[in-house]
């Protein structure tokens, strides 16, 4: 049995953008793993994207400092985690909702690679209502989203939307 103190995790997602949800369950992660490794996935094949790839990844490095690294996937979450010698894949839920979705992709992911363990955070009570969609909605209306993502973010909403 792997223990967790001595194993590489990958918390993967989109991050567009990344909010405070996100940066919470990383950095609880890191608390709990050797190394993490955030996967930014590049081409999300559910949406599209408000930011490029290389936007997101400075947002997630200015916040995570050089402790986490950060790297773009456009292939299988398992060969990515592969490439970084990965046992754990880490995924916030926030709720009911979450987990039907995310079961359905640990057993994808536990068929394509046994050896690869998905481990599940809580969101933080402060953060189970916060999304990446929703961020973007209240933003597009002019709403206020400084204490929801971090600063750099919202002020790159406050220049697409206005303020």
């Amino acid at each position: 049995m792997t223990h967790y103190a001595d194993t590489i995790a990958v918390c993967p997602g989109t991050y567009d953008p990344v909010t405070e949800g996100h940066l919470d369950i990383i950095r609880r992660a890191a608390g709990l793993f050797q190394r993490v490794v955030v996967g930014v996935v590049a081409h999300s094949p559910r949406k599209d994207t408000l930011f490029n790839a290389e936007e997101r990844v400075v947002f997630l490095k200015d916040e995570l400092g050089a402790d986490i690294e950060v790297d773009v996937f456009d292939t299988l979450l398992v060969d990515f985690a592969r490439k970084w010698q990965a046992k754990a894949l880490v995924k916030g839920l926030r709720a009911i909702s979450d987990f039907e979705y995310e079961f359905q992709m640990a057993q994808l992911n536990r068929k394509l690679a046994p050896d690869l363990e998905t481990v599940y955070l809580m969101a933080s009570p402060e953060y189970s209502f916060l999304s990446s969609s929703g961020v973007k909605e209240i933003a597009k209306f002019g709403g206020k989203v400084d204490d929801l993502v971090p600063p750099a973010v919202a002020r790159r909403l406050a220049e697409l939307f206005g303020s």
